[in-house]
C-alpha cells in the first residue's frame, strides 16, 4: 500500500467513527503518522481526498468483484428478466463491498449538506442510467423490448433501482438489517421482484 493509500486508508476509517464533517487534514495526518504539511504534497484539501476515494475505492471494489465492462451484444441469448437481474447482481457485488459500503454510508449520511458528497452520489447515480440507457437500447435493437419511451424507461428504472438501494442502505445504518441481499443472495428480494415486473412492462417475451 502506497503512502496515498494509506490516507485514503485512514480518512474512511476516521470518516466512518466521526462523519466526514468531524475529520481534519491534521487528524488524517495523525492517523497515517506523518505530519500534516506531507499531507498536503498529497491532496490539497479533504474535498481532494473525499473524491479521490470514491475513484479509488470504486476500481477496487469492482476488481474484488470480478465486476467488468460487460458486452452487451453477447449477453442478448437470454431474456430481459436474466439480464437486468445479472447486471444488478454485478453492481451489488461494488455498492457492498466493505469499504464502498462503509464509503457509502458515510457520503448518504451527509449528501443533504456537504455538496462534495451530494456530487458523488449524482456521479454514481448518472452512471446507471447512462449503464440502463445503453442496455435498454441494445434491447430494442435486439427486438426484445419495445420501442416506445425507450429513454423514459430507462431512467424510471435507474431511479427506481437507485432508491431501492437507498432505501436498504437506510436500513443498514438504522441497525434494521445486518447486511445488504438476504438469503445469501446480494441483490435483495424487493429488487428481483421490482426487475421481475418492470422486465415484463418493457419486455417482448418468447415464453
Amino acid at each position: 500500500m502506497n503512502r496515498k493509500e494509506e490516507i485514503l486508508h485512514a480518512t474512511l476509517t476516521l470518516a466512518a467513527e466521526n462523519g466526514m464533517k468531524g475529520v481534519s487534514m491534521s487528524q488524517i495526518a495523525d492517523k497515517v503518522g506523518i505530519k500534516a504539511p506531507s499531507l498536503y504534497n498529497h491532496f490539497k484539501s479533504k474535498d481532494d481526498i473525499i473524491k479521490e476515494m470514491y475513484l479509488f475505492f470504486r476500481e477496487q471494489a469492482q476488481k474484488g468483484s470480478g465486476s467488468v465492462q460487460m458486452d452487451i451484444s453477447k449477453l442478448m441469448d437470454k431474456n430481459i428478466e436474466e439480464i437486468l437481474l445479472g447486471s444488478v447482481s454485478a453492481y451489488m457485488g461494488i455498492v457492498t463491498d466493505k469499504n464502498m459500503l462503509q464509503f457509502f454510508k458515510v457520503l448518504y449520511s451527509e449528501r443533504t449538506t456537504n455538496p462534495v458528497a451530494a456530487q458523488i452520489i449524482v456521479e454514481e447515480t448518472e452512471r446507471m442510467i447512462n449503464a440502463s440507457k445503453n442496455m435498454f437500447y441494445a434491447f430494442v435493437v435486439h427486438g426484445k423490448a419495445k420501442k416506445d419511451n425507450i429513454d423514459v424507461a430507462a431512467m424510471t428504472y435507474s431511479l427506481t433501482i437507485h432508491s431501492l438501494i437507498d432505501y436498504r442502505m437506510d436500513m443498514l445504518t438504522a441497525g434494521i438489517i445486518n447486511e445488504f441481499g438476504e438469503d445469501g443472495n446480494p441483490v435483495p428480494k424487493n429488487i428481483i421482484d421490482f426487475i421481475r415486473w418492470f422486465s415484463h412492462q418493457i419486455g417482448v417475451y418468447d415464453e
